[in-house]
Parts: structure tokens; C-alpha cells; sequence
């Protein structure tokens, strides 16, 4: 596994990623179609830069290559001085390609990725500055993104609460998410290994209680996805990618706490999880992507599949003994380099595939603001630390 993982990155996702940087205007290109026209002055996510400085700055950490951290260093201008507003703080939803603030929504879940970014852009750099713009932030969204119950979602620019479209799907408009919750446990973590700040490790317990008390439900072995305020789920849905990425990612913070007993609690419901999201989901060597009311969404989605590899090497990790859930990571990392790497030259992975290979109808864009190296960049990152071979 770890050469198809160095293949992957130094073959494909590094060189496709170093091709989308735009070095007239800063940062990288916002899009890039499926039949792989550029669009140059489209407006650039916020989330997909963050995200391209967190791997940037990963990658550049791991295969301690000088090149991956000067465009961890391209990607880290834009973010600062672009993508942060300078009047009310916080990071925009979106900016044009020039740098001009476009969708100045303050959503909490695009902070959390600039925390996680800036902290791996720390680690790997050394650069105070940054490390103490991720303490800003953290501190900005205990203050501004909480309530009683915990973590917003939306706000407007001056930090007002908003309707929360942006992270809200199947037909429901959530108070709250699990997403936003595990990507700021997430962020947390990154910035507590940077930091080891108590009051970092503090908050990451707190969200801990409520992925425990109020996300995941131990009758159906899952995690509820959209909620009220008051942490009432909206839906019956479950989403496996998001199942299998919490199964390790929460246990990866958990871990740095120190605390045996919560370490203990928590990595049974993420084995729980891993497991349910095998049995339910795992076919064809491949990852369901969800169901919504006992209806099976049999799309292969693109960070599904890598989140579903490094998900099933904790398993194997933890329980060697069961040699299943090692074969699902090779088995998925198989599909992954058939039939989601894009063979074209000049592209990078699908969206999304049928379980055959074949396309979904749904014209998903190369390059958009969700679509970035981050899940199926980390998967690579994660296999040369797991893997044996």
C-alpha cells in the first residue's frame, strides 16, 4: 500500500495540485470543469485554500520536500491577505479571483478549516504568525460561533446568526451538524498537537461529551447528521463517509488527551461505527455514499472511498485479528486508482462513479470549492504512517 500511496501523491495529486496554482493573482484556481476547462477569475473557496495549505503543508512536513513548502507558503499569503477580513475578523465563505472579499458568510465550519491549515502550516514551517492567527481563531469561535448547546453554523459578516443553507442538505435546514462539529474537533486537535494548550484540550473534551451524549446513537450504530438547536436530529439519515471518517479522525484527537477512561469510551463507538459502516455499506470493494429513509445511495463518491481506507486501517490496527477490514483498505484503494483517478492527462480524481466505474450523469467539476486534496491527499499521508508495506 504505501508505494501506491507514494504513487498517488508524487504522480498524481502533488503535480495536479502545483498545476492549479495561480501565481498572477495568488492562491489556486477555484475551477476546473469536467472536461477540464479552466476557469480562471472564478471566485476561490476559502475552504478549498485552507485546505490546499493544510496539505501543502502536510505533505511538505511528511516527505520533508522544500518545493511542497513554498506552496504551502503561496497558499498561506492568500489566506492572509485575502481570505481574512480585516474589519470583523474571521475567514470569508469565498473571495473573487483577484482577492476581493465575494461571499463574506462567517460559517463556523470555514474556521475551524483555517485553524486546522494554519496549524499544519506551523508545524512545518515554524512561522509564529501564523500559529497565532490560529489562536485567534480558536478563541474567536468560543467567543462568537457558541451558544448554550455548543457550536453554531452560519453568520453574516459582523457575526450575526444566518440560515444555515451552506452546510445543510436532503431537504432539511440544520441549527446544528455533525459535520461542523467533527471538523471542529478536527481543527481543535490539529492545534492542540501544535500547542498542547489546556484550554484547546478542554474544548476538545467538551465536544467529545457531545459526539458521545448527543451525535451518536447507539441503537442504529451511527451518527445522527442534522439537528435543531437543541441537538434533536432532523433526519433519518446516515452518512457513511462521514461515519467511517469520524471512526479514526475522533479517535486521533481523543488519543492526544491523556485520558484512559474517555480514550476507552470513545474508541468503542468509533470501532462501533467502523464496523456498522462496513457491514451496511462496504460492496463491490467500494463505499456506499448514504441512506435517507432505507433508501441506498449507491454513488461512489470520491472522498468516501479515501476516508473509507484510512477508516478500515484503524480497524486493523485495533482488532489485527480480523483481517476483513484490512483487505476493505486494499480492496478501496484498488477501486480508488481504477476507477476514480482520472486517466486523462492533466486531471486528478472523479467526483463520483457508479459501483461499475461508470459515470453517475451528475457533471461534477474537477476542481470546486469542496473538491481539493485533502481527504484523498491525507489517505496517502495516512497509509505511509500506517502501512507495513
Amino acid at each position: 500500500m504505501k508505494q501506491l500511496a507514494i504513487d498517488m501523491l508524487e504522480k498524481n495529486i502533488i503535480p495536479f495540485w502545483k498545476s492549479m496554482r495561480d501565481n498572477k493573482h495568488g492562491g489556486f484556481f477555484g475551477l476546473l470543469d469536467i472536461d477540464l476547462n479552466l476557469y480562471p477569475e472564478a471566485d476561490k473557496g476559502c475552504i478549498l485554500n485552507s485546505r490546499i495549505l493544510w496539505f501543502f503543508s502536510e505533505a511538505a512536513r511528511v516527505l520533508k520536500r522544500a518545493d511542497l513548502l513554498e506552496d504551502a507558503c503561496h497558499a498561506y499569503s492568500f489566506l492572509t491577505q485575502h481570505c481574512i477580513d480585516k474589519t470583523h475578523g474571521g475567514v470569508y465563505w469565498s473571495v473573487t479571483y483577484d482577492g476581493q472579499p465575494a461571499d463574506m458568510t462567517k460559517h463556523t465550519y470555514n474556521q475551524a478549516f483555517a485553524i486546522y491549515a494554519l496549524s499544519a502550516y506551523f508545524e512545518a514551517s515554524g512561522d509564529r504568525n501564523a500559529l497565532d492567527l490560529a489562536n485567534n481563531l480558536f478563541e474567536m469561535i468560543e467567543k462568537r460561533c457558541t451558544d448554550a448547546n455548543g457550536y453554531g453554523e452560519a453568520y453574516t459578516r459582523a457575526f450575526l446568526p444566518e440560515s444555515n443553507e451552506k452546510l445543510s442538505e436532503n431537504g432539511v435546514i440544520a441549527d446544528k451538524t455533525m459535520n461542523t462539529l467533527l471538523h471542529v474537533f478536527e481543527a481543535y486537535s490539529g492545534l492542540y498537537r501544535a500547542t498542547k494548550n489546556p484550554d484547546v484540550a478542554e474544548k476538545m473534551s467538551r465536544i467529545l461529551d457531545t459526539f458521545v451524549d448527543k451525535v451518536y446513537n447507539p441503537k442504529l450504530k451511527r451518527q445522527e447528521v442534522f439537528f435543531d438547536a437543541g441537538w434533536n436530529s432532523l433526519i433519518d439519515l446516515t452518512s457513511y463517509g462521514h461515519d467511517i471518517e469520524s471512526s479514526w479522525l475522533i479517535e486521533w484527537g481523543c488519543g492526544m488527551l491523556g485520558d484512559e477512561s474517555l480514550s476507552k469510551r470513545v474508541s468503542e463507538i468509533c470501532s462501533a461505527l467502523a464496523e456498522s459502516v462496513y457491514d451496511r455499506a462496504y460492496r463491490e470493494n467500494s463505499l456506499r455514499n448514504e441512506c435517507e429513509h432505507g433508501v441506498e445511495d449507491e454513488k461512489r463518491i470520491w472522498w468516501v472511498q479515501a476516508e473509507a481506507v484510512v477508516g478500515f486501517l484503524n480497524m486493523a490496527s485495533k482488532h489485527p485479528m480480523q483481517k476483513k477490514y484490512l483487505q476493505a483498505a486494499v480492496g478501496i484503494l484498488g477501486f480508488i486508482g481504477e476507477k476514480i483517478v482520472d486517466k486523462r492527462p492533466g486531471s486528478e480524481w472523479l467526483s463520483e462513479v457508479m459501483p461499475d466505474g461508470s459515470h453517475t450523469g451528475n457533471r461534477k467539476p474537477i476542481v470546486e470549492e469542496w473538491k481539493c486534496p485533502y481527504h484523498n491527499g491525507r489517505m496517502c499521508l495516512e497509509i505511509l504512517d500506517r502501512s507495513q508495506e
